[in-house]
């Protein structure tokens, strides 16, 4: 057991060491293709298998006629504050994976703190090591890119395609397989815009790429995308985020959303375009329906008075903001919001209201 571990940790410290030779290189050239490690073995560096005592129906067989299944993952720490959000997800996909027109197949939770926790009864689950004490410079969604290229060197996947999901999306229909003919499927953001930052882009996407416009105004979720282009381009989104981290101008640029803008260089790279899809999801309180939309984001706090008029930027009399539980769990049976309140918003206190109510120990 002792070698065991030694061999880990050494393949570990590779794998790292590699990495900080691709981001020593990637402002001045083409990153490489594929994975940390010798890119002609077809096994993977790794001797541990971090997937610990999955569900029975994890994966999905890819076979049932006309389906084109795919796998949905989101990334997590351990906190508090992302397992809640995680619990939460993966109740509504359950809800939903087996419903009109879906080609939802399996689920994992990439679990990016280093070591299992309580929930991987509940929820399946894959271990990822974080990026080493330090490499992430305070800015903890670098362990994102990292923590993908694990689980796709190492895990089992079993569908062709993967969606790339987060903690704080509530699934509200049945998800179709929305990518085409090679494209990738992905939610436009108005933030991302690589025309306004052509010159701090061009550092990481060259000229010889083409336009600038060949980046498309996207973050890394959610996207659906085949699983063979996403082992192409996860290598290269680790190494551009942790090369923009260490970039000044980029670093300042970009701010929280420099990883986003990493996954859409990367894309771009691989020239994988993607099919802007704005009816995959929406982002309360600015949208207000549902309609035909698949996903609730639910990053931007939502404040009221009790007349139902948002009061942005003001703590409301009533309100909902996930920061608001980043170190405790929201309790069972949220009150629900005023009359006059947008569908949106109260779609999505009854849907946490109605997982809390479900899951076993929730808060503990």
């Amino acid at each position: 057991m002792g070698c065991g571990n030694f061999f880990y940790v050494l393949l570990i410290t590779f794998s790292v060491a590699l990495i900080t030779y691709n981001i020593l290189i990637s402002a001045n050239a083409p990153l490489k293709q594929g994975f940390p490690g010798n890119p002609s073995s077809s096994s993977t560096p790794f001797s541990v298998d971090p997937i610990i005592k999955m569900p029975i129906d994890r994966s999905i067989s890819t076979s049932k006629k006309g389906k084109r299944l795919f796998h949905t993952a989101v990334t997590a720490s351990d906190s508090v504050y992302n397992t809640w959000q995680c619990r939460v997800m993966y109740y509504w996909f359950k809800k939903f994976k087996d419903g009109p027109n879906s080609e939802m197949g399996g689920f994992t939770r990439i679990l990016h703190s280093g070591k299992p926790d309580k929930f991987m009864q509940e929820i399946p689950t894959f271990v990822a090591q974080p990026l080493p004490a330090g490499m992430d410079q305070g800015y903890i969604v670098l362990n994102r890119p990292w923590a993908f290229v694990q689980w796709l060197q190492q895990a089992d996947i079993k569908e062709d395609y993967i969606l790339m999901a987060e903690p704080d999306h509530i699934i509200v229909k049945p998800i179709p397989n929305l990518s085409r003919d090679g494209l990738g499927a992905a939610f436009p953001f108005f933030y991302i815009e690589p025309k306004k930052y052509k010159s701090t882009l061009r550092k990481f996407f060259p000229e010889e790429k083409g336009p600038i416009t060949n980046i498309d105004p996207i973050g890394n979720s959610p996207v659906i995308v085949g699983k063979e282009s996403l082992k192409k381009i996860a290598p290269t989104w680790m190494n551009v985020s942790l090369a923009m981290k260490k970039d000044p101008e980029a670093d300042k640029t970009f701010g929280w959303v420099l990883e986003m803008y990493a996954y859409a260089v990367a894309s771009a790279l691989h020239d994988v375009g993607n099919i802007l899809y704005k009816d995959f999801m929406i982002q309360p309180p600015w949208d207000t329906e549902i309609d035909k939309k698949f996903i609730i984001h639910y990053t931007y706090g939502c404040d009221y008075d009790m007349q139902g008029k948002l009061t942005y930027g003001k703590i409301g009399e009533w309100r909902f903001d996930k920061r608001s539980y980043d170190k405790k769990w929201p309790p069972r049976n949220l009150p629900l919001p005023p009359p006059g309140v947008p569908e949106s918003v109260v779609t999505l206190v009854k849907m946490v209201n109605e997982a809390t109510a479900n899951i076993p120990d929730w808060g503990s």
